[in-house]
């Protein structure tokens, strides 16, 4: 059971960082305001 959720959560994170880099790939400008956006965030 706690296998199949860790699957789960690989699979939907690598699926984040592919749509993730799949938009840096189309809108470079968008990753760059989200990258600035995170560093903002976390100081």
């Amino acid at each position: 059971m706690v296998t199949r959720t860790l699957r789960a959560l690989g699979i939907a994170g690598l699926g984040a960082v592919l749509a993730l880099g799949f938009l840096a790939y189309l809108r470079p400008g968008f990753m760059v305001d989200m990258t600035n956006m995170v560093l903002a965030w976390c100081g």
